[in-house]
């Protein structure tokens, strides 16, 4: 004979669902996956076996916003990475040329990680981007040519990542 459950614990053929909280919340993270395939009506990426990509636009597809494009409308960063210091002012343009290397490299692969703005306030440069990873390789890609000081920080409930840089 089988000893009942511990008291508070359900015995073993009862149902143990319950509602699980997300841990990161991703607002532009879709729910469903688009119609196979479509074409992104403002940077023409298409949404072909399960991801999007750089290919040409298919006879026959559905018209949707990519993540990356809806992030730029709606003004909404991924990641955020603010470079600031000395050297970063002497060396404005070859800073601004790095950042814009690492992104067309990576976005060749990931038609997802774009650049949204790039301005300078005061003495600092800010960039904000359509995902934190491009956020993070445009950091290391700084630490590993200038060296540097690194921050990063990222967001409890959101998928935000915000990176400082100064040297």
């Amino acid at each position: 004979m089988k000893a009942p459950p511990p008291p508070n614990q359900p015995p073993e053929h009862e149902r143990r669902d319950r509602l699980l909280k997300e841990r990161v919340h991703d607002t532009y993270k879709a729910r469903l996956k688009p119609q196979e395939p479509s074409v992104c009506a403002q940077c023409g990426a298409v949404f072909h076996q399960g991801r999007w990509q750089w290919l040409a636009a298919p006879e026959a597809f559905g018209s949707t916003l990519c993540p990356a494009c809806q992030r730029i409308q709606d003004k909404v960063p991924a990641g955020h990475l603010c470079v600031s210091g000395e050297f970063a002012r002497a060396h404005h343009e070859e800073i601004i040329n790095l950042i814009r290397h690492v992104e067309q490299h990576q976005a060749r692969e990931h038609p997802l990680h774009r650049i949204m703005n790039v301005e300078t306030s005061g003495e600092e440069l800010h960039i904000t981007f359509t995902d934190p990873h491009l956020a993070r390789g445009v950091a290391e890609a700084l630490h590993s040519a200038y060296q540097g000081e690194m921050e990063f920080s990222y967001a409890n409930e959101e998928p935000m990542l915000r990176v400082r840089w100064k040297r």
